[in-house]
């Protein structure tokens, strides 16, 4: 459960469409699966996941906007063409496109909050300080609220 729920928020978080959300859950999948054999039992199953999830979208990001940088395909816009929100909140749309805008990072730790991991979690996900975590996480909020006042 907590495995779709983790997929589930990356994959939102850094792709738009129903094809690349597709895609990209494809890519995850095929990098867990052949990462199981090297799982240490280093640390919980669900950071472990979360980093092979949050790497792997944060490569699939960077290939497909230099695959797509200065081409305009019906991809792009397919979307207009779809109501995919209609069935979630306004607020969660919200949310999810203010993540969505952030760089990889703040957007790795904005989701690895959602789902309640520890500053100490996220720090061995991600591979930064603790306290660096703690800092980035009170800009993002900051920055959020701002935003959220001016709507």
């Amino acid at each position: 459960m907590i495995t779709n729920r983790c997929f589930f928020k990356v994959v939102n978080a850094c792709a738009f469409t129903a094809t690349d959300q597709d895609d990209l859950f494809q890519e995850i999948a095929i990098q867990v699966w052949r990462s199981v054999p090297s799982f240490r039992h280093d640390s919980a199953v669900t950071t472990w996941l979360y980093r092979i999830s949050l790497n792997t979208a944060i490569k699939w990001t960077t290939r497909e906007k230099k695959h797509r940088e200065g081409r305009q395909t019906i991809e792009k816009t397919e979307y207009l063409l779809h109501d995919y929100h209609s069935q979630m909140d306004e607020r969660l749309i919200w949310i999810y496109e203010q993540i969505a805008a952030l760089n990889e990072i703040d957007r790795s730790l904005m989701l690895l909050l959602l789902d309640g991991f520890s500053y100490k979690e996220m720090s061995d996900i991600l591979g930064i300080g603790e306290s660096h975590v703690g800092v980035k996480i009170h800009r993002i909020k900051k920055h959020l609220i701002g935003k959220l006042e001016n709507v």
